[in-house]
């Protein structure tokens, strides 16, 4: 049996996908560029974009060749594109949304695994080696304004673990901009920095459910997002209400460098 996995979205719906993803058993996947570093420890990957199905559905435009190598075909891609569904009608498609409700009340692992028709409960894992030993790494943006903290808030933070002796370490990524900041524009670098962090302090946001995913001491802060959906699930993760301050945050991150 061969199936093919097709997965759209950003860095932390990849990462909340993946146990459901480990449980299917693919031969391949098909997920955004950017994402492949997240599941190559599953099955071989291939670019959504290199396969040329975004033109299925567009007049002139057939499916691509390679969807009729797989037996099962189950997508999260184009469930909501009439045009795309009709094109691809005869082949074994089986298709799922993309998101959970924003306001729900189960976790975006759990409605994954579900699809998956397996039990609620695991926590997505990158089998990468944790150097640790590394900086306590801040990353105080996110893929929406909405979603961040003030920057001057994170400062405050990182100067109290200063004052205790911690080294700290501020990333961004390609879009972002801060001072003293170190940029990352792919995954695979960004993957291999984080397992060295002592720990790790962020917004709702794709590199947080990295941090926790590998192992990281995490504190999440969360805002507009419902921390009940999208909250990283680890260990070693404590998830915190924005509205709290940066005492609050230091004290609840403190305890989890030494825990």
């Amino acid at each position: 049996m061969r199936r093919l996995l097709i997965r759209p979205g950003a860095i932390g719906d990849t990462v909340v996908w993946l146990p459901a993803a480990e449980t299917l058993k693919p031969a391949e996947i098909w997920l955004p560029e950017q994402n492949l570093p997240l599941v190559r420890h599953i099955a071989p990957a291939r670019s959504i974009a290199s396969t040329g199905l975004e033109m299925t559905g567009l007049p002139g435009a057939e499916p691509p060749a390679a969807l009729r190598e797989f037996d099962e075909i189950w997508s999260w891609y184009g469930s909501n594109r009439e045009e795309f569904r009709e094109a691809v009608a005869a082949l074994p498609f089986r298709f799922f949304p993309a998101l959970p409700e924003m306001w729900g009340e189960e976790h975006a692992v759990d409605f994954f695994l579900r699809h998956a028709g397996a039990p609620p409960g695991a926590a997505p894992a990158l089998p990468v080696g944790r150097l640790g030993g590394g900086p306590i790494i801040i990353h105080p943006f996110s893929g929406s304004k909405k979603k961040n903290w003030p920057v001057a808030q994170f400062m405050q933070v990182a100067a109290r673990l200063r004052s205790k002796g911690q080294e700290v370490q501020y990333i961004c990524g390609p879009e972002e901009g801060l001072p003293g900041a170190r940029r990352f524009t792919d995954l695979d670098t960004l993957i291999e920095f984080l397992a060295q962090g002592r720990a790790y302090l962020g917004n709702d946001s794709g590199p947080t459910h990295i941090a926790a995913a590998l192992g990281l001491p995490t504190l999440a802060l969360f805002g507009s997002t419902n921390p009940k959906v999208w909250a990283p699930r680890g260990r070693r993760v404590r998830v915190m209400d924005q509205r709290s301050g940066p005492r609050a945050a230091f004290e609840a991150l403190y305890p989890l460098i030494h825990g």
